[in-house]
């Protein structure tokens, strides 16, 4: 199984930045893909975006493009979510999660471990 523990949520003005971080742990270097999602109250979960762990090739979701960039670290086993020019309908709480398969899918349901998620708030 693997582990995951999200930072870096917070409360920022729309037009603002922040970067969140995911600590994977027990992750296969060899085909893992990462996203990170989201949920906002009374909403269905939404991708984001994703990496694959093994080369770092990234994947959006149509609402973050441009916007938003994935990255990873291999020496601190780490995924970043950098987020700029943030907008109100961006808030949400934001989960990291891990598909042993590296599908590469933007289906919640293609991902079997999850991170407990970081709030994000975008006042306007």
């Amino acid at each position: 199984q693997v582990q995951l523990v999200e930072s870096g949520g917070g409360l920022v003005q729309a037009g603002g930045s922040l970067r969140l971080s995911c600590v994977v742990s027990r992750l296969r270097v060899s085909r893992d893909a990462v996203a990170w999602f989201r949920q906002a109250r009374g909403d269905e979960r939404e991708f984001v975006a994703g990496i694959w762990w093994s080369d770092g090739s990234t994947y959006y979701g149509d609402s973050v493009k441009g916007r938003f960039t994935i990255s990873r670290d291999n020496a601190k086993n780490t995924v970043y979510l950098q987020m700029n020019s943030l907008k109100p309908e961006d808030t949400a709480v934001y989960y990291c999660a891990a598909d042993r398969l590296g599908r590469g899918t933007g289906h919640s349901r293609d991902y079997q471990d999850w991170g407990q998620g970081t709030q994000v708030t975008v006042s306007s």
